[in-house]
């Protein structure tokens, strides 16, 4: 409840050095201490929370509530808060605990509304509008399916009705020494404040729950997911970042970003992409800094995972399998590289592209086997909104395994058709892997076609088994049999088949699902179900891989020996990796001995 100051408190305000163009609209919340605000401006209708003699502390922040030395016009600011030197707060609401101190200016437009995201495509046909409950799933969901026209009138629809009346700020953020804040919904609670300091700009977004920006970042027209850092003069412009990811010290624009994304280095470029999640960019990587066609509206596209090396470059438009790493090199030519969990290498001495399939399984267990628990790991979000898939190996990536073998078993068989003398080694070579006249050459390919059978059978036994020591090993229950689901959507992170994903588009389309709120709801349902739809995915690979409609006890007892061999691989690899590390001696060369190997390492 709020109510008019009185005419004491008015008198007070006044001697502590407050003006007002009009008192009567300067509305105040009990209890209030009218001693706690000094020198202030206020404009239009401004409702004050409650006010006391305590201190609003974050880390090692802490400044008395109140206000003082500001100017606040048509905004309402909650209980307990601590606004110190704002030179301009307007038409904004301030959630509860919250600390400003040193900032410039933070406003909204009247009448609030946020202006569209050009994600995935410089030429703004697949913008998006961002609404404070938006999850990178949401913004995929319209940017990518713009053919259809009734789902993109339904989704605009459910978004004019999501968004707030003028621009808050959650509760306990904290804001510091920074530049502008214009049309900005910060999300903030409790449980998961937002920290935003030091020289930072931002206009026309979303800051999600958890998130800190800070040394002086710029953004504008984004939106940032749950636990977002950005820092260390990143720009970043029309672009949607998703949760647990880190960019620093570079630039992006025009791009859509799954969750569990990291790029923190300098130099780094990256424009007009669509990210799947647990990716990396290095020093120097450029995608997108110049353009093949006449106009700027290609687009760049990896499956999850994508890890190019320093200084990496790649032309538009693009399209990455998942898991694939690219050795250092400037990509002259668009790729297609449908081989996942490979390695990708521009060999200029033999003016050809190389591709070896299978490369983490076989070369590089420690960084596949680090990933997954790391991203686990770092994921701290507390509304986890988003649903993710965090392991290398799920439907998604599988399946592109499936069809991957396939491929390499035709270009194998190519290979020998048209071969002199067939008793000879045999280059493979792969087509329409990448646009231009030069071979692409397949490297150790026969390991790689082996490799990928290692790993479908390591996914059937993790996933119908679980933990090799602990997990139940008797034969699946035949209700799982059927029709294998192949394609798997990735919506922000969430898997979802492909049967029960048109589903739900038709549902938009057709009312059953008639907000945002109720797609999540569905979103949230799909995620309860997927444990299920994974198992039965499983087994049907299982079926599938043997020829056979049902599985059977001796095929059973197979496919758990696979799985045995495959576990065993997996942990030899993971320690036969990590040790190239350990005894490398160029590595150990730079210690006095073990010991101070050991303080410095562990």
């Amino acid at each position: 409840m709020y109510r008019n100051l009185t005419d004491p408190e008015v008198a007070l305000l006044q001697s502590l050095g407050n003006f007002s163009d009009n008192w009567q609209t300067v509305y105040v919340s009990d209890p209030f201490d009218a001693s706690l605000l000094h020198f202030n401006h206020f404009s239009g209708e401004v409702f004050l929370g409650s006010v006391s003699s305590a201190s609003v502390s974050v880390g090692d922040i802490s400044f008395p509530e109140g206000i003082y030395h500001s100017w606040l016009r048509n905004c309402v600011v909650g209980h307990h808060c601590a606004v110190h030197q704002v030179r301009l707060l307007d038409n904004c609401e301030v959630g509860d605990k919250v600390l400003i101190f040193n900032v410039g200016q933070i406003s909204s437009s009247r009448p609030f509304q946020l202006d569209p995201i050009a994600v995935m495509n410089e030429n703004g046909r697949r913008s998006i509008i961002p609404f404070p409950s938006m999850t990178v799933g949401d913004a995929y969901l319209w940017a990518k399916y713009r053919n259809q026209k009734l789902l993109q009138h339904r989704l605009a629809e459910f978004t004019s009705e999501a968004l707030p009346p003028r621009a808050t700020i959650g509760e306990g953020c904290v804001l510091s020494n920074c530049q502008k804040i214009h049309n900005t919904i910060i999300l903030s609670d409790a449980d998961a404040p937002t920290v935003i300091s030091e020289a930072i700009a931002l206009e026309n977004g979303i800051v999600g729950y958890g998130c800190q920006l800070s040394r002086g970042c710029v953004l504008r027209n984004f939106l940032l997911g749950e636990n977002v850092h950005i820092e260390d003069v990143a720009r970043i412009n029309d672009s949607v970042i998703g949760d647990n990811s880190t960019i620093a010290r570079c630039e992006v624009g025009n791009s859509l970003v799954f969750p569990a994304h990291e790029q923190h280095h300098n130099n780094s470029f990256l424009i007009a992409a669509t990210l799947m999640g647990q990716t990396n960019l290095a020093a120097g990587t450029t995608i997108g800094s110049n353009h093949n066609g006449r106009t700027a509206d290609n687009e760049f596209v990896s499956g999850r995972g994508f890890w190019p090396g320093l200084c990496s470059s790649f032309k538009h438009p693009s399209r990455l399998a998942s898991y694939c790493l690219f050795a250092k090199g400037d990509y002259p030519n668009e790729l297609n590289i449908i081989l996942p969990f490979s390695l990708v290498n521009n060999n200029a001495a033999k003016d050809c592209l190389e591709v070896m399939p299978a490369y983490w399984w076989m070369y590089n267990m420690y960084a596949l086997h680090r990933n997954e628990k790391k991203f686990a790991a770092r994921d701290r979000r507390n509304h986890q909104r988003q649903h993710i898939e965090f392991s290398p190996l799920a439907p998604d990536t599988v399946e592109e395994i499936v069809y991957a073998r396939q491929l390499i078993r035709n270009w194998t068989e190519q290979a020998y058709l048209h071969s002199p003398n067939p008793t000879q080694p045999i280059e493979i070579t792969a087509d329409e892997q990448e646009h231009g006249r030069r071979k692409v050459v397949l490297l150790k390919a026969a390991q790689g076609y082996r490799a990928y059978e290692d790993m479908i059978y390591y996914y059937i036994g993790c996933v119908l088994v679980g933990d090799s020591s602990t997990g139940s090993r008797n034969m699946p229950d035949s209700i799982l049999a059927g029709r294998r689901e192949t394609v798997w959507i990735n919506i922000g992170g969430q898997l979802i088949p492909q049967t029960s994903f048109d589903q739900m588009l038709r549902d938009i389309e057709q009312g059953k699902l008639d907000s945002w709120s109720s797609v999540h709801g569905r979103m949230d349902a799909l995620w309860q179900q997927y444990p299920d739809e994974k198992r039965r995915h499983a087994y049907r690979l299982l079926c599938d891989m043997m020829g056979i409609s049902q599985l059977t006890e001796p095929v059973w007892e197979q496919a758990l020996s696979r799985y045995d061999e495959a576990c065993r691989y997996v942990t030899h690899q993971v320690r036969s990796t990590r040790e190239k590390d350990e005894k490398n001696p160029f590595r150990r060369m730079i210690y006095a001995d073990d010991a101070e190997m050991n303080a410095v390492l562990y």
